[in-house]
């Protein structure tokens, strides 16, 4: 059995969203008991990531090595078209990744004690998100 559903979310800006929740409701919505759940970010700008949800230092620590890592109007970048922070964010996007796949046990994804699923927005300004989630299994 598959299901699938796309979901929207909109950021503030730069950062980290947690969508466990609507996540979860989707593989309830599904009926599915056990298998899998793949989460796809339809965007170059932002992504997904599996982090620590108890402490909220871990994601902004994460935010600034990636600041570090990847700085907005590097003179390297050429692609610039939409501001300092573009290619920026296309990099790391490219460094975290635009999918997810999570076991999903007794109709839950299968998650870690301190495991949240986020939504990594890169961009510096606001945006409207686009995830498919789709489940597969009995």
């Amino acid at each position: 059995m598959t299901y699938q559903e796309r979901l929207r979310f909109d950021t503030r800006g730069r950062g980290t969203y947690e969508i466990s929740r609507e996540i979860t409701r989707v593989i309830r919505d599904s009926g599915i008991d056990k298998g899998t759940c793949h989460v796809f970010c339809h965007h170059t700008s932002a992504s997904l990531t599996l982090c620590e949800n108890a402490d909220p230092t871990v994601r902004r620590d994460l935010e600034a090595f990636m600041a570090r890592l990847v700085p907005d109007g590097h003179p390297m970048f050429e692609h610039t078209q939409e501001g300092p922070d573009d290619m920026a964010a296309h990099v790391r996007s490219i460094l975290t990744k635009m999918d997810l796949t999570l076991p999903v046990s007794n109709g839950r994804p299968a998650l870690g004690t301190w495991q949240g699923i986020y939504l990594w927005e890169h961009r510096t300004r606001p945006h409207s998100r686009s995830v498919t989630v789709t489940v597969h299994g009995e």
